[in-house]
């Protein structure tokens, strides 16, 4: 079983790798000849100017190299009868798709309107809280999960009931959006999310789950094969296309694990750019106008303190090694 997981796992680590970097090399130029490039935030780091322009929804080359690789494997599961093994799988990759969804329609509005702003937040906020409601209900439907929560490192199982619907889309759209906050400078999320996804590659051989292993394949070598194009100085940019992509399936591998807590330990980085951007803003209009960081999100603080792009990339990807190491004893 582990060696056919294996052979699997590299296969479509290797397909999504090679995928993604040629897709990307084809794309670059056909988004630079039509000027589809990012415009920058005034209220941003003055030096983060000099990157208007450069060509945003990077994220469709491991997106689409993801799907492919996807629906080949699945090909080959139902060809030996086996395809119910990856349904869960299916719909998991799904939901990601759905908020990628939501992502391509932000940046696509933003390209044409020429600004950072696309949907409004409560239309995108809305508009996740259905697809994680409607990803909970299939799941449940189809029994690939149940309203036990299991809690990390103390081995307890809480029944919460009709409460771990409303919990986990919570954690779904938190996290979503708490990986398009990552992704604010040149390889800061793809590198995060590579990390973690290789920590959920470790828990699917762990647990002998091929149906788990598969996803976190697509996304290591998608986002690696990005990397080669998003490593500093960027060529091109994920756009909110790809950043909720890879939030829903971070996110949606920690349910289909049946931990769906373990992601706030693993995807603590996630968890901090998130809390200092709410910090940020709660502090910054209950003390009428005084700031706790520099800047926020966290990544933006550092950049303020002098770190360079490639030092906030190493040192947060090397935090993101130590939590998802401490993690994996609380699977």
């Amino acid at each position: 079983m582990k060696t056919r997981m294996l052979i699997e796992f590299f296969s479509v680590v290797l397909g999504v790798f090679f995928a993604t970097w040629f897709i990307l090399r084809k794309l670059i130029p056909v988004l630079k000849s039509r000027k589809i490039g990012q415009k920058i935030y005034d209220i941003g780091p003055r030096w983060h100017k000099g990157k208007e322009g450069t060509p945003i929804m990077g994220g469709l080359g491991f997106i689409i190299s993801s799907v492919i690789a996807f629906a080949v494997l699945f090909a080959v599961y139902v060809y030996y009868g086996r395809a119910e093994e990856l349904y869960s799988a299916a719909l998991t990759l799904i939901m990601a798709l759905l908020n990628a969804l939501i992502g391509f329609f932000d940046d696509y509005t933003k390209l044409i309107k020429k600004q950072n702003q696309g949907f409004k937040a409560w239309q995108k906020f809305l508009l996740q809280l259905i697809v994680a409601a409607a990803y909970i209900w299939a799941m449940s439907a189809c029994g690939f999960m149940n309203t036990a929560l299991y809690i990390p490192y103390f081995g307890l199982t809480l029944e919460l009931g009709v409460a771990y619907y409303l919990l986990a889309v919570f954690l779904l759209t938190g996290m979503v959006n708490a990986v398009n906050l990552t992704d604010g400078i040149d390889g800061l999320s793809s590198s995060v999310t590579a990390v973690v996804a290789v920590f959920f590659s470790v828990c699917a051989f762990h647990f002998v789950r091929p149906e788990l292993a598969v996803l976190p394949a697509t996304v290591v070598g998608g986002t690696v094969g990005f990397l080669m194009y998003n490593f500093y100085p960027a060529k091109i940019f994920m756009g909110d296309t790809g950043s909720l992509y890879l939030g829903g399936m971070v996110v949606g591998m920690a349910f289909m694990l049946g931990n769906p807590l373990i992601i706030v330990v693993a995807g603590l980085i996630y968890i901090v750019e998130v809390a200092s951007d709410i910090l940020q803003v709660a502090y910054f209009k209950v003390s009428h106008g005084k700031r706790i960081f520099k800047m926020a999100p966290i990544h933006h603080h550092f950049e303020k303190c002098g770190w360079s792009e490639v030092k906030i990339v190493l040192v947060f990807t090397a935090v993101t090694i130590v939590t998802c190491i401490a993690a994996f004893f609380g699977i």
